[in-house]
Parts: C-alpha cells; structure tokens; sequence
C-alpha cells in the first residue's frame, strides 16, 4: 500500500488525481449547445425556441449544401447518411460524369489521396516543412556568412528552427506527463476487467466479484479509494474506465504527432503524388472522403445530423446537405489544397463553407487568398474556427484568415472562438483563441455531443466544435431565407448574439478581462434572436 500510496501523492503534484480532463457526462446535458439562456439557465444557441418561432411564422425551408473541409467523413453513419450530399456522377465508372473535373466524386473529393486510393492520414507541420527546406540552404552559416539578399530568409529560418525545437521539447513533455498517468491505470484497469468479465462495469459488478489473486483484490480497493476521493465530483467506475480509454488514444494520438509533425525526414505528399511547387495544380486526389474520418463526422454532426429521427442526436439546420471535402491530415494542411478544397465546394453549390482547422504559417497564403475571393464573388460564406492556443490572434495568425496580403478584409467570413455552459468566469473556454479584432463571436465548443464513426456518439471540445454550431445556425438562416447574401449572415449573426456582460478568465491565464474585450462583438451565437432578426429586417 506504500507504493500505492506515494503514487497517489505524485498523481495529486501532477493534477491527475482532481482528474481534471475526464467529461462528466450527467452535470453536462447532451444538447446543452442548443439550449436557452433564460428557459435551461445555460448560454446556448435557444434552437428550439428558433424553430417555434418559425413555425409561428409560417416559414417553410429550401435545402442548402455546407461542405465540411476537414479529416473525412463517415458516409454511412446513421445520423449522417441522410443529409449527405451526392451529384451526378455515376460510382466506380472512372469517367466524369458530371463534367466538373472529378471523376466518380460521387459524396465529395479528398484533395490529401493518390489516384491508387491511397490517402495522407499523418503529415508534418507546416513549421516543419518551412524549416527542413532553409535547413538545406542555411545549415552552418551565420549572420556574417550570408549575403544581404538571403538577410530575410536567414531570419525566418531561425525563427522556424526555434519554433521546431520549443514545439517538438513541448510535445515531448506532454507525451512524458500523460504515459506517468497512462502507465499507473494501465496497471490498474486491464486487470479489473478481466476478473469482471466486462470493458465497462460498474461499483456493483466490481463489488460483487469474487477475487482469489491478493495483487487484483489490492487493485480492486484502489479503484474503490480513488472513486471514493472524488466523490463530490461525482465520479464513477464508468468515467474512471472511460478516462482511461480516452487516455490511451491520447497517448497514440500524442506518439503519432510527434512521429510525423516533426519529422524533418517524412513527406506524406508522396502519396498524392502531385507537384507540390504547382499551386494552379487541381486534377490531384481521389474520391475516398471516409479516412480518418473522426474529426469530420463530429463537426458535421453538429451541422446536419438529422433532426427528430429518434436517433443519436439533432443537428442545428434541418434542410441541409453536407458536402465532404478532405484536406486536412494529422499536422498542417497544404494551402494548395485549401484552396482547391474551397473552389470545389463553390463550383459543386455548396454556399457555405466550414472549416474547423488552422495552423501558424501560410507560405502560400497568396492561393487561398484568390479561393476566398473566389467564394465572396459566387455568394459563399466561410465559417473558421480560431484555434485552441490560447492566444491572442490580433498578434499571432491562425491560417486561414479574413485577411488578404492585399490589406483587405473578406466580408464573407465569420471567425469563431469557443464559449462553454459556465455562465461565470469560465464563460470563454480555456483553450480558445480570442481577439478584438481577430474573433467575430463566440459560440458552444465544449464537451459537445455529437456524431462518431461506426453510428457512435461522444463528446469533443475545440473551436473545431464552435465553428460548425455557427455554421448550423447560418445554415438555418439561409434554409428559411434563402435571399441572403454572406454578407447579410454574417451581420445577423454578429448583430443577433447574446452579450454576456462579465469578467472572465483570459483563455490560459488567471487573468481577469471582460467577455466582451475577446471577440468583436463580445457576444455568443443564438440562434433565436438571428431568425428574430432575420424576420424583422429581411422578410417583407
């Protein structure tokens, strides 16, 4: 009982033991992202009183197609497969059918696959590929060794050294710190679900196993003393399995990035096998849009998933078709394949885009320029999610951005920090970017109930999650408005969402500022008072 007991003193020095990370499902409701500030006392979008208020109106709904851009898509998901948008080409025949380029896009394209079907589910961070191609030049040379011509490029190859090696130590530490507390339930779980005879298992069926190995019995009163130190958090056998199981994706997740996004050796591109330096390149990928598939199927789910079919879960819009572009591995996507993702999505009807990735270079930032502007010309809203630094992104880009190398601004884009059901300090979840002028609004994105692969369902955080409850509610918006232009969305949007009037922690400090210095507007998306809006304003 020493050993077991000096560990739980090292596990408490480390932060494990409050168990800080572990969802708690029942002091969460499922669909509190869709729930109302006043009737539930929880900062939610109020979608039901949206659509009642709807229906008082006598409004009907015309269909309009979101492409998610993202990790892929579980096409065949039961919440999912019937809101899936499909064209005209015609499966397996190899011809385009439809004459837009792609042959046999029958449910979207992947712009991250080889024509053998092959497909990049791991890549290197854009950092990282910046840094291996100076390496190659300024490897060995100092500041007095270089010409004055190379004086720019010298300093931004310092500058990506130094952020590859602080990056790959902090990965590093990250992996260190989880496999000390992955390693002790390792130790203690595997074996309790062996006696039981079940992965999941409650205090009862545990209590009641009969035990004859003295070590298991020993394991067994530990799982009892821990579930008895969080008590009041209202801990239960079945978060405490869970927990582990989610660390031990963790910890491949977490091995995996630092395996490939740092890798000064991998090319993931080699599967694709375009010309990486060919930026007007287009004819590249294949039509396989279900690989690594997870990321996709939630955030699409919180847009789409079909309403009131006594399944899952309920999407935000109810006449909507979701478009599946892949572009983005495990690490940075290519801006080449951002912009093409973008023009596909334009080119096949979608009218708004969603795009719940980011990264902190864009050293072709020029080419997603033109696609945006492409997508503000054919009427196409783009909602992005601000990223999970932490961070300031008045001062430290998040890529993509409404802001063009030309000093312009796009006036089709909405900007998404992520907020959660605290109605406190912790209004602004901890992760999210913010900025007074980089962020439009914030909206739910945290412990968000939603679609997994393999007809699952769970629970995710992330401005990833934000974006899409933004995308919903816009989709909304368009489905029963269909006039609007981008431009209109967003100032509903922007105008319609609720000011919170608080002091709040800054996302990673224990910094006290006001909600409303975070974002532009200092508000949280709803989709009630933008329908309201929506009537007042646009239905004459």
């Amino acid at each position: 009982m020493k050993v077991y007991s000096s560990f739980i003193k090292k596990l408490s020095v480390l932060g494990i033991i409050g168990f800080s990370t572990i969802t708690y499902a029942q002091e969460t409701p499922e669909n509190w992202h869709l729930l109302d500030k006043q009737t539930d006392n929880i900062p939610g979008i109020s979608l039901k009183k949206a659509y009642d208020l709807l229906k008082k109106h006598g409004k009907t709904s015309s269909q309009v197609i979101v492409a998610v851009l993202d990790s892929g898509l579980d096409v065949n998901h039961e919440d999912i497969i019937s809101v899936l948008w499909k064209n005209d080409d015609i499966p397996g025949n190899q011809i385009d059918d439809d004459a837009n380029g792609y042959a046999d896009d029958v449910h979207g394209w992947n712009f991250i696959g080889g024509k053998n079907g092959e497909s990049v589910e791991a890549e290197t961070l854009e950092n990282t590929r910046v840094y291996r191609k100076l390496k190659e030049v300024f490897q060995g040379k100092t500041k007095f060794t270089i010409t004055p011509k190379e004086q720019n490029e010298y300093e931004t190859y310092l500058a990506s050294m130094k952020r590859f090696n602080e990056g790959k130590r902090k990965l590093e530490s990250a992996i260190k710190n989880n496999q000390e507390e992955y390693d002790f339930f390792h130790k203690l779980i595997p074996p309790l679900q062996k006696v039981v005879g079940k992965e999941l298992f409650t205090e009862r069926e545990l209590q009641k196993t009969r035990i004859k190995d003295r070590e298991v019995d020993n394991l067994r009163s530990n799982f009892f003393r821990i579930l008895d130190r969080n008590k009041k958090r209202e801990l239960t056998s079945e978060k405490l399995i869970e927990h582990y199981t989610e660390l031990s994706s963790r910890m491949e997740t977490l091995k995996t990035r630092l395996q490939f996004n740092y890798s000064l050796e991998f090319d993931g591109r080699k599967i694709i096998g375009d010309d990486p330096t060919n930026l007007r390149e287009k004819d590249y990928g294949n039509n396989d849009v279900t690989k690594r598939s997870e990321h996709g199927t939630h955030v699409s789910g919180i847009i789409a998933a079909a309403r009131n079919n006594s399944i899952g879960m309920n999407g935000i819009a109810d006449n909507v078709l979701i478009m599946p572009i892949r572009n983005t591995p495990m690490g940075d996507e290519a801006d080449k394949d951002v912009a093409n993702g973008i023009r596909y999505a334009v080119d096949n009807g979608a009218k708004i885009i969603n795009m719940s990735f980011g990264k902190d270079f864009s050293p072709q930032k020029g080419i997603v320029d033109e696609a945006i502007k492409y997508a503000q010309k054919n009427g196409v809203l783009l909602v992005h999610a601000a990223g999970n630094d932490s961070k300031n992104t008045d001062y430290f880009y998040n890529y993509p951005t409404a802001l063009f190398n030309d000093g312009n601004i796009a006036s089709n884009w909405i900007e998404v920090g992520a907020s959660s059901m605290n109605m406190d300090e912790k209004l602004p979840a901890k992760f999210s970017n913010y900025g007074n002028e980089a962020i439009d609004i914030f909206a739910p994105g945290v412990d968000i109930y939603a679609t997994l692969p393999d007809n699952k369902y769970g629970t995710r955080s992330g401005t990833s999650m934000a974006a899409p409850v933004v995308s919903g509610v816009a989709a909304l918006l368009l489905s029963y408005f269909p006039r609007l232009t981008p431009e209109q969305v967003c100032s509903i949007i922007k105008e319609s969402g609720i000011k919170y009037e608080l002091d709040v922690l800054k996302p990673g400090t224990d910094d006290k500022v006001s909600f409303s210095s975070l974002s532009k507007t200092g508000k949280i998306v709803n989709a009630y008072e933008a329908i309201k809006l929506a009537l007042e304003k646009y239905d004459k």
